[in-house]
């Protein structure tokens, strides 16, 4: 059985509570053995998190000690996975680059607030085989993306007046892959409330990248780290 660990807390204005359960009722039905905390203290034990198929982190705008961070650095770059949504997993730790560099990205704005906006699935990955552009309410995350990460979603953003808005419209990512030494990264920007990722082709999305973060665990056993050195 494959073992997850998510880990929650920090802004409560993401429900984080709320948030990890549903990422555990989706890893639960996937027969994965699920570990839910809001201790970070979980991130100590460099050897349990090694041992591990995926880590979920939950935590919007808090701090850590930077040992515990390069600890799962570290573990995903032997091969477990992580995986997360919105600024659960890409406005976690804003003062840790460390973080930063391994998930792939870093929110900065989200134009308007609450807007609607449209999905686009981009690319023919196996993540996103079959499914189509969807429109969502939510907030539509404007993000410092690393050049490296390759992109299964994007949106045309900002589409709210803004500041930013003579500069012009963009195409900015709003899911993607990457790989941290022999490990898996996978992101999506939704999910600034449990509903926003519970349906249809977001939540579909959500519940195929936990599964392939996870999956690269098998992959890596056994290879050398040496050659990242």
């Amino acid at each position: 059985m494959k073992k997850a660990l998510i880990v929650w807390g920090g802004w409560e204005g993401h429900v984080p509570e709320k948030m990890a359960g549903l990422f555990r009722e989706i890893l639960e039905a996937e027969n994965f053995e699920v570990e839910v905390t809001n201790d970070y203290t979980a991130f100590a034990d460099a050897e349990k998190l090694k041992a591990l198929d995926l880590i979920v982190p939950c935590i919007t705008m808090d701090k850590i000690e930077g040992e515990y961070v390069a600890n799962v650095c570290t573990a995903v770059a032997h091969g477990t996975g992580i995986a997360g949504c919105h600024g659960g997993m890409c406005d976690t730790f804003r003062e840790n680059t460390d973080w930063q560099f391994m998930t792939g990205g870093q929110f900065v704005a989200h134009p308007g607030n609450i807007i609607g906006y449209t999905v686009n699935i981009k690319g023919s990955h196996e993540l996103i085989a079959g499914l189509a552009d969807f429109n969502v309410t939510s907030e539509q995350y404007y993000m410092h993306v690393d050049p490296a990460v390759q992109v299964l979603a994007t949106t045309t953003a900002p589409i709210a007046n803004s500041y930013h808005l003579p500069n012009g419209q963009v195409e900015m990512p709003v899911s993607w892959i990457k790989k941290w030494g022999h490990g898996r990264v996978y992101y999506n920007a939704l999910g600034h409330v449990p509903e926003d990722i519970n349906s249809g082709d977001a939540r579909e999305m959500v519940r195929r990248g936990f599964l392939w973060a996870a999956d690269g665990k098998a992959i890596a056993e056994g290879k050398d780290l040496s050659a990242f050195q």
